[in-house]
């Protein structure tokens, strides 16, 4: 296949893109870059030979023009973490500029559109596994944007085939959301906040990566929406004794109550947020805490006959080993 991907310069696109060039595809990264690690990300991209373009989706003149030729569209861009945007931001980026790229790829000719959505649409912790017929409650800008998003991938009207992928907690090398937790266990000075027993389905991103390349291929995708989620319940605490072992560490880790940090959460976003300042703490960060998710991977393993094949533990030693060759640790 010839691959367009958006958001090439984060985590998961700069995992993605050399997987796909390992199973004889070729690749267009199409990115921004407004980060050292993004900088650093699109670096090691060039070095590895694929074709990076940088520029904003908003760039209609360039999308346009590199779209042409290309089979499948693999959409990554988004605004995520920017706390101190207001939701106009979110929408801008999340729901204008899907519906533009599907517009431009429509024209171009390309055969099918997987759109990366995620586990945030469905909002707070829910009861029992949920998957991808369970509704929706998204509570934060990013997930309502991404919930709307989805709706506009589903209501285009094209020949082109669509299929939309709400991708679970990722990690691995190159993760750098979960080198604090790394850092942390290492110093002894990683707190456990609230009990710890809320559950994760972390996917490790190769995984992830093999599950979004057969989305671009499977008969059965079009006019789908698959989750893909790692095959592991884990709490917490689970998450964390995996982490210690991963780096060596016998370090005691502490517990912390909740309600303190979501008075700080609240309070920072009040003061920061108006002033288009990122807060040092915000509610959407505490979530990795006090949300439980765990999922379902029937649709996965019958639409793309994708099933992960990293587990925690092993998955985190393989990030461990990326830190520490890289200097992190």
């Amino acid at each position: 296949m010839r691959i367009f991907l958006t958001g090439g310069s984060g985590f998961i696109g700069s995992r993605l893109a050399p997987l796909a060039i390992q199973n004889g595809h070729a690749v267009t990264v199409v990115t921004p870059i407004n980060t050292p690690a993004e900088q650093a990300r699109c670096d090691a991209l060039t070095k590895a030979g694929i074709k990076l373009v940088i520029a904003p989706l908003e760039d209609a003149a360039v999308i346009s023009r590199e779209l042409q030729g290309h089979d499948v569209v693999i959409h990554l861009a988004a605004a995520q973490h920017e706390a101190q945007a207001p939701e106009s931001h979110f929408h801008k980026v999340n729901v204008d500029g899907t519906r533009s790229l599907l517009d431009l790829a429509s024209k171009a000719g390309v055969r099918r559109f997987v759109h990366g959505s995620t586990i945030g649409v469905y909002g707070s912790a829910a009861a029992g596994s949920l998957d991808e017929q369970s509704p929706l409650a998204p509570d934060n800008p990013y997930g309502r944007t991404k919930a709307a998003a989805e709706q506009v991938v589903r209501q285009f009207e094209s020949a082109m085939e669509w299929t939309i992928v709400r991708i679970s907690e990722t990690y691995g090398p190159g993760d750098m959301r979960l080198l604090k937790m790394f850092e942390g266990i290492k110093k002894g000075r990683f707190p456990i906040v609230g009990s710890g027993e809320n559950i994760h389905q972390l996917i490790y991103v190769d995984d992830l990566s093999r599950g979004l390349l057969a989305a671009c291929t499977a008969p059965a995708a079009p006019k789908q929406t698959v989750v893909l989620a790692g095959s592991e319940k884990l709490t917490t605490n689970d998450m964390v004794a995996a982490v210690s072992a991963s780096i060596g560490s016998t370090k005691r880790v502490m517990h912390a109550p909740m309600w303190p940090f979501v008075v700080a959460a609240v309070m920072f976003e009040a003061t920061f947020s108006p002033l288009g300042l990122k807060p040092p703490l915000h509610r959407r960060r505490l979530d990795f805490f006090r949300k439980s998710f765990f999922f379902s991977n029937a649709q996965a393993q019958q639409l793309l006959n994708f099933t992960p094949q990293i587990g925690f533990r092993e998955g985190a030693r393989k990030t461990a080993e990326w830190y520490q060759a890289n200097g992190y640790l």
